[in-house]
């Protein structure tokens, strides 16, 4: 299946670029919805705080581990968008769309090491890096 993320910006056609099917989704199970707090009263009696939480679930696509190979090109549009304070995007994995920022709570959201170490002067659009993205879901 393929993983995409679609940007609009005011009114014009989405721009959406496919992002390599072999990003991990490494935190899909480590949220939940579900918030208790537990708190004991004056006389000792147990009270139970339950809530569920309506959104910010992290969504960290991780491309290191598995070679998720990203060309230069992709790298600078993924970081153009990041730039862009406050902007919401859809993101397409396992089949399901999610309304998703940039999270910059814990930087870098977007990071990008390149496979090879080269010399600048051989560096181009195609140039691979391995990628790591962080989004949280709104």
């Amino acid at each position: 299946m393929a993983i995409t993320l679609s940007y609009t910006a005011g009114g014009s056609a989405p721009s959406t670029l496919t992002l390599s099917e072999r990003l991990l989704w490494v935190d899909e199970h480590t949220w939940q919805a579900p918030q208790m707090q537990l708190d004991y009263g004056t006389l000792g009696d147990l009270m139970v705080h339950v809530r569920a939480r309506q959104a910010g679930r992290p969504i960290t696509l991780d491309g290191r581990e598995s070679a998720a190979w990203t060309p230069r090109a992709q790298i600078l549009q993924l970081a153009a968008w990041a730039a862009i304070p406050g902007a919401q995007f859809t993101l397409h994995i396992r089949g399901q769309d999610h309304t998703v920022m940039w999270d910059h709570t814990q930087p870098p959201a977007l990071d990008a090491t390149p496979l090879w170490q080269i010399a600048d002067a051989e560096i181009d659009a195609d140039t691979v890096h391995l990628p790591t993205l962080r989004f949280i879901e709104i």
